[in-house]
C-alpha cells in the first residue's frame, strides 16, 4: 500500500466515522500528488476576485468567485456559468435567492491544483457514498474566497453561524493566511453537541465534512496588526448528487 493510498483510506475512515476530518497540509498535498511548486499561478488568483455583493448583513468583507462543474470516473466538465442557490433554511441569512458572482477563471478551473482536487475530491466523496447511491456524475460548486478583517470590523467567514451547505459533501481547503488571528473551525452534531474544533493555519490545512451529519462553521477573524491588510483565503467544493 503506497503512502498516498494510506492516507486516503485514514481520511475516508474518519469521515466515516466522525463525519468530518482535518486534514494537515503534508496530508493534503500527498493526496492531491502535488508539491508547494503545484500552487504556483493558482493562490495567487485569490488577488483576483469580485466583492459579494448579496450579504444580507451589509458586509463587504467577502470576495468570491463561482463555478459549477459534472464530475465523474471518466471526465471533469466545467457547465455554463450560473447562479448559486441556497434555500433560508440552510442558509437563513443569504438564502432564499439566486446570486450571480463573477466565474472562476478558466485559466483558474483549468488549472493542474484545481484539476487535482476535483479528481481526489471525487475518489474520496464517491467511495464515502454507499454504492446504491452513487450518481453517474456528481454536481459540483467551486468557491474561491477571500474574507478581509480590518479595524472597522472582524471578517465573518461563515456570517450564517454554524450551517450546512445542503449538499452531501464539503471540502475546505486554506490557500492562504495573511495577518489574520482566530478563524476556528467548529464542528458539531446534528443536535448542535461540539464535536471538534480545529484552525486552518498551512495552506492545504483541509477539513472535510459530510455534510447530512454534521455543522460547520468559522469564528470570525481580526487582523493581528490593525495596520495592515488583513485576509483569508480558502477554496470550498461542494458534491452534491445530480
Amino acid at each position: 500500500m503506497t503512502k498516498a493510498t494510506s492516507l486516503f483510506e485514514d481520511v475516508r475512515a474518519a469521515v466515516d466515522t466522525s463525519g468530518f476530518a482535518f486534514v494537515h497540509a503534508k496530508e493534503m498535498a500527498a493526496l492531491l500528488a502535488i508539491g508547494e511548486d503545484g500552487l504556483i499561478g493558482f493562490a495567487v488568483s485569490w488577488d483576483d476576485l469580485g466583492e459579494d455583493r448579496h450579504m444580507a448583513d451589509g458586509g463587504r468583507y467577502r470576495r468570491r468567485r463561482h463555478a459549477t462543474f459534472d464530475v465523474s470516473a471518466e471526465a471533469v466538465t466545467r457547465r455554463p456559468h450560473q447562479p448559486h442557490y441556497q434555500g433560508t433554511d440552510f442558509n437563513p441569512l443569504n438564502g432564499g435567492i439566486e446570486r450571480w458572482f463573477e466565474p472562476v477563471r478558466d485559466d483558474v478551473a483549468a488549472h493542474p491544483a484545481m484539476q487535482a482536487v476535483l479528481a481526489t475530491c471525487y475518489d474520496l466523496f464517491d467511495a464515502l457514498t454507499p454504492v446504491a447511491d452513487q450518481p453517474d456524475s456528481w454536481f459540483v460548486e467551486v468557491h474561491q474566497f477571500r474574507i478581509e478583517a480590518s479595524t472597522d470590523g472582524a471578517g465573518q467567514p461563515t456570517p450564517e453561524g454554524a450551517h450546512r451547505d445542503g449538499v452531501d459533501w464539503v471540502l475546505v481547503m486554506l490557500l492562504a493566511r495573511d495577518n489574520i488571528a482566530s478563524g476556528v473551525t467548529t464542528i458539531s452534531d446534528l443536535d448542535r453537541k461540539p464535536l471538534g474544533s480545529f484552525t486552518l493555519t498551512e495552506p492545504l490545512d483541509s477539513a472535510i465534512v459530510n455534510d447530512a451529519r454534521v455543522f460547520h462553521g468559522v469564528t470570525a477573524v481580526e487582523p493581528l496588526d490593525p495596520a495592515q491588510t488583513a485576509h483569508r483565503d480558502v477554496l470550498v467544493v461542494t458534491f452534491r448528487r445530480n
